[in-house]
């Protein structure tokens, strides 16, 4: 994610990149242990879409090269993996709570920390560093929920098992509607489905942009999430070349999806694809 990126960037790191499974769309482990070198501090996968990463294969080689793990869960809230949070793995994971999430606050996140030190760190940097009224040991930021973003929370998470059903009702329908028309992404097999995004990958960018246009001129937004790939990005250094990533990002398309999308609507959308393919 750019956020993720920017965020080492700010921090005075070095991203290096790994290519994704082209069928996942997640880190591939099988790029990683080749770009490791002293200078690595830790392996940052992205739960993409809240499909969870090869975890144990990730955990096998932070533990073998002494690296921490930082999982980009901002898509992840809810899933489960091997019967367990998927935020319990790791050193740290991140969660958004965007007005675009599954669950939100109307903005801000969370970080999900397996450290007692880390977390009460991590509690000074949103309160601008401050330990108490008389000591600052840290510098900081304001970054604390406020009361009306905590009380959205709330409202939204007595209804968040209503909401994960309705959306995976219209998840499966694009499922049926447009299967063997464009590719979806492969779910892990040990993990749930949250049904925060309904990605989908066309034959090629020509044919995406037909569909997007085609959309687009009756009202319809479907977001070009992960587009550009970031390695294509002008003030990425060093220079790294992602093939895969640089080939899907340009053909996949994110089709409307939410609680209250009318069946209606939804055929319109799957109509005006399947026409443009």
């Amino acid at each position: 994610m750019s956020g993720t990126t920017s965020s080492l960037l700010m921090s005075q790191l070095s991203p290096i990149f790994a290519d994704i499974d082209k069928k996942t769309f997640n880190l591939d482990p099988k790029n990683i242990e080749r770009l490791i070198t002293k200078n690595t501090s830790a392996i940052v996968p992205v739960h993409s879409f809240g499909n969870a990463c090869e975890i144990e294969e990730i955990e096998e080689i932070a533990g073998k090269h002494n690296l921490k793990v930082i999982y980009d869960a901002a898509h992840a809230f809810d899933v489960l993996y091997k019967g367990k949070s998927v935020l319990n793995y790791g050193d740290v994971s991140t969660l958004s709570f965007h007005a675009t999430k599954l669950f939100h606050t109307i903005e801000g996140g969370a970080l999900i920390i397996d450290n007692d030190e880390v977390a009460q760190n991590a509690r000074y940097l949103i309160n601008f560093g401050i330990r108490n009224q008389e000591d600052i040991p840290y510098p900081g930021t304001n970054a604390k929920m406020n009361e009306f973003e905590a009380a959205m929370g709330l409202c939204i998470l007595d209804d968040i098992e209503q909401i994960k059903q309705k959306r995976k009702i219209v998840s499966d329908i694009y499922k049926h509607e447009l299967r063997g028309l464009v590719k979806f992404q492969e779910k892990n097999k040990n993990a749930t489905e949250n049904y925060s995004y309904c990605p989908v990958v066309f034959k090629n960018e020509e044919q995406l942009l037909r569909v997007q246009k085609a959309l687009n001129e009756r009202q319809i937004f479907p977001r070009r999430y992960f587009y550009p790939s970031l390695d294509t990005l002008e003030y990425i250094k060093p220079k790294q070349k992602m093939q895969i990533s640089r080939d899907i990002s340009k053909r996949i398309l994110c089709l409307p999806i939410y609680v209250n999308l009318e069946r209606d609507d939804q055929q319109l959308i799957i109509g005006v694809t399947k026409r443009n393919l």
